[in-house]
């Protein structure tokens, strides 16, 4: 089994720390797999901490004879969980990645024991975020320019300076021809019509400033899963887990250990049914 440190696995760079039942963390369109740096010291005394740099985000590579849509990073992730021999995991997605891991627990539910959407959407981008307005914006600017501009519009008023600066910093290493491609699968993206095929414990979170992806976009999410419990973080942006992490990893904490409990639960009724 690889064990903890920075590997590379197909064309994404992937962080792993800790022991434990894998907590797998995907990150949004041009961001990075620092955007969880906050929940590692938290949660990696219990889990396996596992944070995904897609291709063409970060240091990852980006060779132009492959795809960046949200199919082709499902498909990266669970590449991901092959090499690392995971058999099940509690999956977390912001905002793209959101949208990804709701595709993954789709296509491979075997693989996810809960889910954790972050600033998602069922369907494509928020209205403040339209897609013909970034790909235009990329032409004009360019794309550490465009993205950056985004990340300004992306955090809460209790936001620092220094945390604006770190954002703005990793969302420039994405080039233009991954966000791109990146921009328009995600806004061509639906899951609506499947959200009731989710049946796995969902968690959603959004900050009450996320202008992003609204509040109402994570309040249809909730609505459509079945097994979903919606939270709403208080003076936070698009990025909760930055800018408010005590509050984040609170929720996602309580989450994670309702989770443990009904496993308990199950395996404790289980082997009382085994042994009658």
């Amino acid at each position: 089994m690889i064990r903890n440190g920075t590997i590379e696995i197909g064309d994404a760079i992937v962080q792993v720390s800790g022991e434990g039942i894998p907590l797998v963390f995907v990150h949004g369109f041009t961001t990075t797999a620092e955007f969880w740096r906050e929940q590692v010291e938290t949660f990696s005394a219990r889990h396996r901490i596992v944070r995904i740099n897609l291709p063409g985000h970060g240091p990852s590579r980006h060779p132009r004879d492959r795809s960046y849509t949200i199919e082709a990073f499902v498909e990266d992730v669970l590449r991901v969980y092959r090499a690392l021999e995971i058999d099940v995991s509690i999956l977390v997605g912001l905002s793209m990645g959101g949208t990804v891991a709701q595709s993954f627990t789709l296509t491979y539910p075997e693989l996810v024991r809960a889910l954790v959407l972050v600033g998602a959407t069922p369907h494509g981008l928020g209205a403040d975020v339209n897609v013909n307005n970034v790909l235009k914006a990329i032409d004009d600017l360019g794309v550490a320019v465009a993205s950056q501009n985004v990340i300004e519009r992306s955090f809460g008023s209790a936001a620092g300076s220094w945390l604006i600066e770190f954002a703005k910093n990793e969302v420039a290493q994405t080039p233009a021809f991954v966000a791109r491609e990146a921009i328009a699968s995600l806004n061509a993206s639906d899951s609506r019509p499947r959200l009731q095929e989710i049946r796995v414990p969902t968690l959603v979170v959004v900050g009450d400033e996320d202008i992003i992806t609204p509040p109402s976009e994570s309040q249809a999410l909730a609505e459509g899963i079945l097994n979903s419990q919606l939270e709403i973080v208080t003076n936070a942006g698009h990025f909760p887990m930055l800018e408010q992490p005590d509050a984040f990893n609170l929720l996602l904490g309580a989450f994670l250990t309702r989770q443990e409990i009904e496993l308990q639960h199950t395996s404790a009724s289980t082997h009382a049914r085994q042994n009658v």
